[in-house]
């Protein structure tokens, strides 16, 4: 006689924790570029933990929801704080003088274009899931326009300030949906409103 039991696992909601990742790694970055803190060495170890691993925690996590939306925007997100901390340490000569001198900043400008493409179409994807994720999808849009600006050298001024701003943004943003995610899951009620998905492209 075979019997099969079968044990239902119940994973939580990785949101929470996946924004206020981005919210605490952003706002360390933010503070960078507002001139506020200088030298990249004391953000590198947040855009490791917060930036990165804790992303990946929230990508790993959506995998087992199914949910391909937020698997693919935590996990990229994730990776880039990961290639982002690494380029800051080659800068820094972690890896030896040889890396040091023969980075080229403008990489970046390439790096920075390609998540801005990244980030577009994810824009599009978060307009039906609710405003507040769509409003930090439009905020990442800017600060990779600026990001990219600054990188080529286009306007780098005025660039450097609009990825300053638009980080900061994305920082309170990020705080706003991480509390509304689970402050709602936890009195099972919408304590705090994330606002409703715009319904243009799903029925």
């Amino acid at each position: 006689m075979n019997q099969n039991n079968h044990v239902k696992i119940e994973v939580a909601d990785p949101s929470g924790l996946g924004l206020l990742g981005l919210a605490i790694v952003t706002l360390v970055a933010s503070a960078n570029k507002f001139g506020i803190v200088s030298g990249v060495s004391l953000v590198i170890p947040w855009a490791i933990f917060l930036g990165a691993f804790v992303q990946l925690i929230a990508c790993l996590n959506d995998i087992k929801h199914g949910n391909v939306f937020g698997t693919t925007a935590f996990g990229g997100y994730s990776f880039f704080w990961f290639g982002m901390a690494m380029s800051w340490m080659i800068q820094l000569g972690v890896f030896g003088e040889a890396m040091r001198v023969a980075a080229d900043p403008k990489a970046f400008g390439f790096v920075f274009l390609g998540y801005l493409v990244f980030t577009l179409y994810m824009t599009i994807g978060s307009i039906e899931t609710n405003k507040t994720l769509l409003i930090i999808f439009i905020l990442i849009d800017f600060l990779f326009i600026g990001l990219a600006g600054t990188a080529f050298g286009i306007a780098p001024h005025a660039m450097h300030t609009l990825a300053a701003v638009s980080e900061f943004a994305i920082a309170m943003m990020s705080f706003y949906g991480s509390a509304a995610n689970v402050l709602n899951k936890t009195f099972g009620r919408e304590f705090l409103p994330l606002g409703k998905p715009l319904g243009i492209f799903k029925k």
